[in-house]
């Protein structure tokens, strides 16, 4: 079967804040040891992850963490 045969007219587009999501809930090791920080993010960003509700820094900071882990 080739690409062109796949019927994919079932499956939802996936976006990338869907994307984003997954990598925040799938995989990532909890942190044993936190530190508190200040750090100033631009207000755009900051406000879009508030936007997606409790858990916004835990979000960051998975997001980090994969980043961190990718450039090893």
């Amino acid at each position: 079967m080739t690409s062109d045969e796949i019927d994919l007219s079932d499956c939802p587009e996936i976006t990338l804040e869907m994307f984003a999501s997954a990598i925040v809930r799938r995989g990532l090791p909890a942190a044993k040891n936190k530190a508190q920080v200040t750090l100033r993010i631009d207000s755009d960003v900051l406000e879009w992850f508030k936007s997606h509700g409790r858990g916004y820094q835990t979000q960051i900071n998975a997001l980090l963490r994969a980043y961190m882990e990718a450039h090893r």
